[in-house]
């Protein structure tokens, strides 16, 4: 199993530094706006978290974020990071959540060395979507060791439908309609998608996502699918020292 299922290197292309201007209306094309009700239940999820400090990993536009806070009163004692390595979309995301400012960092953060984050920091951490362009046994070390002991992981992630005649059917459509879809989008940029559907062939199911997080260290790993299996939303804890 690839441990970064996109092959993707980010330094060898600004794709999405290319498409920020049209990554939100390409989400409702490639996913026919499902993904938003995937995002409000990751933002359900981690609004219930008991957390002070959330560092949201590969923010994007700021979808999470922004259903977060509309989900969950927030104190002077909540702070929250976003974070991307783009900076086309941190700029996006900044001003999207202008008026959320006071509770919010914008940093900009490769997902794989989070060095100017102390380890043991943060309550909860958040990925959505990003962990198929990811080397992921990096990634989630690096989730770890950002994390308080007791702290949260959660990400929402490419799966797998449990129906493997229906899951080839899923693939094969999204062969047929991503590329099409994402060159009308973006004006013929191939590379646009190229990414995105290898990373979505090429993701472990959610059982093997949850092994993964267990070699890593966490505890208590749990996976709900969402969509017959198209996303899973995990949910795993740092244990206590």
């Amino acid at each position: 199993m690839k441990k970064n299922a996109a092959e993707f290197e980010t330094g060898n292309d600004d794709v999405f530094g290319r498409i920020a201007s049209r990554y939100d209306v390409l989400c409702d094309l490639f996913s026919l706006g499902i993904h938003r009700l995937w995002k409000r239940k990751v933002a359900l999820l981690i609004s219930q978290e008991p957390w002070n400090e959330l560092l949201d990993s590969a923010s994007g536009t700021g979808d999470i974020v922004l259903k977060i806070l509309n989900n969950k009163q927030l104190s002077d004692e909540h702070q929250i990071v976003a974070s991307d390595i783009c900076p086309n979309m941190l700029s996006l995301a900044r001003e999207k959540l202008k008026e959320f400012k006071r509770h919010i960092e914008f940093e900009l953060l490769d997902a794989h060395d989070m060095s100017s984050v102390e380890s043991s920091s943060v309550d909860v951490y958040s990925m959505s979507l990003g962990l198929k362009i990811c080397n992921r046994e990096k990634a989630i070390a690096e989730a770890y060791r950002v994390l308080r002991p007791g702290g949260r992981l959660i990400t929402l992630e490419a799966s797998n439908i449990k129906f493997d005649w229906l899951h080839r059917a899923y693939l094969a459509y999204m062969s047929l309609c991503m590329p099409l879809i994402g060159w009308i989008a973006t004006g013929g940029d191939g590379s646009a998608y190229k990414y995105l559907l290898q990373g979505v062939k090429d993701f472990p199911n959610a059982e093997g996502l949850r092994t993964e997080m267990e070699n890593a260290g966490f505890h208590d790993v749990t996976f709900e699918r969402m969509s017959l299996g198209i996303v899973a939303i995990h949910v795993a804890r740092k244990p206590l020292e």
